[in-house]
């Protein structure tokens, strides 16, 4: 049984990748390509990193692997933040007996004792606890190794933003080798989150040919692509490749705040900015990035919503944003009530619609915002149906026409046992 390497390229769409490669961007890239299933995948839904990488190394939807966003509330309003330790279903390499190198991997922080090493990814706060063994720390340090590019330098200047993005490359790509050569594995998983970073900022440079920062923008896709060309030369007939983003990008033309939304509509009653002014009559609020909880009496502090008046609620706004409009454009995409997409024993717990924006707009819970469309320095936004699939492999395995990224997980067990 051959090798597997696992390379994650956080948020990039097919078809950035369709049109890198087919204009010589991306050409070792396209060379894989030929000997490869490349399909369109659809995200989780949120399609945000901390639900989408917990469903793709667990086979799982939100309501059993229990993360639904980068940020949840308890029933007296006070906002955490979930990591790894929340995370109920198990990532797929505690289920086989594998050797395996985990490298940037978003929201498996802190990491956990496991066969082989790990660093995890965004969100990692302590470094210490960022690592696994811990021996391997001072030779992290060694070689530079950061976490994640500081993306506060974009707001002061971008070219500093940039000059950082590629020196946080620089040392993932140094660390790859070093672990890729010195140690034992089966295998190996490395993910590239700049590429989120860099299209958050710059996705005018991928839209735009004239736009500042085009050449800076496309080569960043280049030294990947160099990345990736040098691992598949590495790889033996009998070893496998798979090569994935965890949702896709496109146009940021307005954020969209839809707590100031519901406060408009009087769904929402709040004092202040911060989700502990939520007050009695509050029918419903919302987190980030777009999944609405009902106030329920019984589950927070405040409730005002009866149990017996739910469903009704819960229909009332479906409603409200399935049809709303704003310069004749509608909004919202799709509008799901939780069970429509949601299934396990931690449904409880998660938001009662959600939401997925239309081209252009992303939706923002926007609790501090003091008007409905606001814009910022971003100008690409999280997509959610159009994420990418790569396969190589001698092996015939089993691809769904319609992949999503909880196919990941059964395509990895089978090319595993």
């Amino acid at each position: 049984m051959g090798k597997t390497v696992i390379i994650g390229i956080d948020g990039v769409p097919f078809e950035l990748i369709e049109k890198f490669t087919s204009k010589g961007i991306m050409p070792d890239l396209k060379e894989i390509m030929r000997d490869s299933v490349f399909k369109k995948m659809s995200s989780s839904i949120p399609e945000v990193s901390s639900v989408a990488w917990s469903s793709i190394i667990t086979g799982k939807n939100p309501a059993t692997h229990g993360i639904f966003g980068f940020t949840d509330i308890s029933g007296d309003y006070s906002i955490y933040f979930p990591n790894f330790k929340d995370l109920k279903s198990p990532p797929f390499w505690e289920n086989f007996d594998k050797k395996i190198i985990i490298i940037n991997l978003p929201s498996t922080y802190p990491v956990r004792k496991m066969n082989g090493i790990h660093i995890s990814g965004f969100v990692s706060i302590d470094f210490t606890k960022s690592v696994y063994p811990v021996s391997l720390i001072p030779k992290l340090k060694e070689m530079g190794y950061k976490i994640d590019v500081d993306a506060s330098k974009a707001h002061t200047s971008m070219e500093l933003f940039l000059e950082d993005l590629d020196k946080t490359l620089q040392a993932r790509i140094k660390t790859y080798r070093y672990l890729y050569d010195n140690y034992e594995w089966d295998i190996f998983f490395l993910v590239f989150t700049g590429t989120d970073r860099l299209m958050h900022f710059l996705w005018n440079c991928y839209e735009n040919p004239e736009s500042k920062f085009r050449e800076e923008f496309i080569n960043h896709f280049r030294k990947i692509d160099g990345v990736i060309g040098e691992i598949n030369r590495k790889l033996k007939d009998e070893d496998n490749l798979i090569i994935i983003s965890d949702h896709g990008f496109g146009t940021l033309n307005y954020n969209v705040n839809i707590n100031f939304f519901l406060k408009e509509k009087g769904y929402l009653k709040i004092e202040g900015k911060e989700y502990s002014g939520i007050k009695e009559g509050t029918v419903a609020f919302a987190l980030d990035p777009a999944r609405i909880y009902i106030n329920l009496k019984g589950k927070y502090r405040n409730g005002s919503v009866e149990k017996s008046d739910y469903m009704k609620v819960v229909e009332e706004i479906l409603n409200l944003f399935d049809e709303w409009e704003w310069n004749g454009e509608k909004i919202v995409r799709d509008v799901y009530y939780k069970e429509e997409i949601y299934s396990g024993p931690y449904i409880e717990n998660a938001p009662d619609i959600i939401l997925v924006g239309n081209r252009g707009f992303n939706l923002k819970a926007g609790i501090k915002a003091e008007e409905i469309f606001t814009q910022d320095i971003f100008t690409g936004k999280h997509t959610q149906d159009n994420a990418f699939f790569l396969l190589k492999s001698k092996k015939k395995i089993g691809i769904p026409e319609n992949i999503s990224v909880y196919d990941f997980y059964p395509v990895i067990e089978e090319i595993i046992q």
